[in-house]
C-alpha cells in the first residue's frame, strides 16, 4: 500500500536503493487483516471501498502511473490523484486507526463539557477523528519525502537522470503539500497543547530520519551502537508521532495527565514492537531465505554484535565482504541467524508488547481496548 502511494506520485520515488527500505508484513496477512477489519468497524469506518488500502490498490496505482504524464497541466485528474491522499474519508491507516481506538477506549474525560458529549460519533469526538487524519497526513508526507532518490547513486538502469530529478521535485512538493494541510488541520483543532505535542513529533521525525541517513548503511555497521541508543533513535523516527498523537487524543477529551501518559506509553511501546517485528521478518518469516534483504543497522544485527562482541562482529563483517568491498548479505544472514541476535530481538519485541498491554490496564474493558490488545498480539506473534 505504501509503495503504491509512492508510485502514484512518481516511479522514481519508490526507494533510495537501500536494502533496508524493503517492506515486510508485521503478521500473517489473514490475522492482521482480521484485526484491522474489526478495528475499523469499532471506530465507525467501513472496511472496504472507503479505505485508503482500497484506493491505493495495485489496480489504482497502475492507473496513477499514467497520471504523472499530466503533471504541469490543468487536467482535473491531477486534483483527483491528490484527493486519494488528502481525503478525510479515505485517510485511515494504522496510526490513525490506533488513535481512534485509543479515543474510543478512553471515552470522554471526567471534566468534559456535557454539551460536547452530543458530538460523539461511535464514542469518538470529531476533533479526535481530525487528529487521526492529521497523524496519517504527517506520516504519509514523511514517506513521500523519504522517497527522494540520491542522484549521486543513480545509474542508467534506474532510468533517465531527468526523470529522477523530476521525481525528486515531486517528492519534495507533494510531501510539503501534505505537511501544509496537516498544519492547517492542526491549527483548526484550536488546542495549543495538542499543537505543541504534534509539532514536537514532527521535529522528532526529522531528527530520527537525520540519524538514519547521516551515514551509509556500510558505514553504520562499524559504529558501536548500543541497543538503548537504537531504541531512542527508532522512537524518534517511528514511535514519537503515534505516541504523541495518542496523548493528544486524550488531551482533546480532557483526560487527566495519568491517562494521557498511559496513552503515550501504549503508542511508544507498540511502535517499538512493530519496528522490531519488521526488522525480524528476514530472519523468522516462513518465506525467509539467505537472499532476503535486511538492514545492517537493524535490531537483530545490533543485538548480534552486542552478544558476539564488537571485535568478533567486525571480523565477521570483513570475512563476509566480496573482494574486500561489498558485503555478502547471504553469508551475513546465515551468521546472524545462527547467533543470539534473533532470539534477543524476539524477546525485546515481546517485552515492548507487554509494556503496551500494561498501559491499557487503566482503560475500562471494552471492544476498543480489546482490539488495541489484539493489535499488540498480532505484532508480537511469530
Amino acid at each position: 500500500m505504501l509503495l503504491s502511494l509512492r508510485r502514484m506520485i512518481h516511479p522514481a520515488l519508490v526507494g533510495t536503493f537501500c536494502r533496508s527500505q524493503m517492506p515486510y508484513a508485521t503478521a500473517s496477512p489473514s490475522s492482521w487483516t482480521k484485526v484491522v477489519s474489526e478495528a475499523e468497524k469499532i471506530v465507525g469506518y467501513p472496511t472496504s471501498f472507503m479505505s485508503l488500502r482500497c484506493l491505493l490498490s495495485d489496480e489504482l496505482s497502475n492507473i496513477a502511473l499514467h497520471v504523472r504524464k499530466l503533471v504541469g497541466t490543468r487536467h482535473p485528474l491531477i486534483s483527483t490523484a491528490r484527493g486519494f491522499v488528502y481525503d478525510s474519508r479515505n485517510n485511515l491507516q494504522l496510526r490513525g486507526l490506533v488513535v481512534l481506538l485509543m479515543s474510543k477506549a478512553a471515552g470522554p474525560g471526567k471534566t468534559v463539557d456535557p454539551v460536547l458529549e452530543g458530538d460523539l460519533v461511535s464514542g469518538i469526538y470529531p476533533s479526535q477523528r481530525n487528529l487521526a487524519e492529521i497523524t496519517e497526513l504527517i506520516h504519509t508526507a514523511f514517506l513521500v519525502h523519504r522517497g527522494i532518490v540520491n542522484i549521486m547513486e543513480v545509474t542508467s538502469s534506474h532510468g533517465s537522470l531527468k526523470d529522477m530529478q523530476f521525481g525528486n521535485k515531486m517528492a519534495v512538493l507533494s510531501g510539503d503539500f501534505l505537511l501544509a494541510n496537516a498544519s492547517t488541520g492542526l491549527a483548526q483543532l484550536q488546542n495549543t497543547k495538542v499543537v505543541e505535542l504534534v509539532s514536537s513529533a514532527i521535529g522528532d521525525l526529522v531528527q530520527g530520519v537525520y540519524y538514519e541517513n547521516a551515514r551509509t548503511d556500510e558505514e553504520k555497521v562499524t559504529d558501536d551502537i548500543l541497543m538503548t541508543n537504537w531504541e531512542k533513535r527508532i522512537f524518534l523516527s517511528h514511535g514519537a508521532l503515534l505516541a504523541k498523537s495518542c496523548q493528544g487524543a486524550m488531551q482533546l477529551a480532557n483526560h487527566d495527565t495519568e491517562v494521557q501518559e498511559m496513552a503515550f506509553q501504549y503508542g511508544k511501546h507498540m511502535s517499538l514492537a512493530h519496528k522490531l517485528n519488521s526488522d525480524l521478518q528476514p530472519f523468522v518469516a516462513e518465506t525467509s531465505c539467505d537472499t532476503m534483504p535486511f538492514c545492517l543497522n537493524s535490531a537483530p544485527v545490533i543485538l548480534h554484535q552486542e552478544a558476539s562482541g564488537r571485535d568478533v562482529w567486525i571480523n565477521q563483517l570483513k570475512k563476509a565482504k566480496v573482494n574486500g568491498k561489498q558485503a555478502d548479505y547471504a553469508k551475513l544472514h546465515r551468521i546472524i541467524k545462527t547467533g543470539k541476535g534473533v532470539s534477543s530481538s524476539l524477546d525485546l519485541c515481546r517485552y515492548h508488547g507487554n509494556r503496551a498491554l500494561e498501559a491499557l490496564r487503566c482503560f475500562p474493558t471494552s471492544e476498543a481496548r480489546s482490539t488495541l490488545e489484539k493489535i499488540v498480539y498480532a505484532v508480537t506473534k511469530f
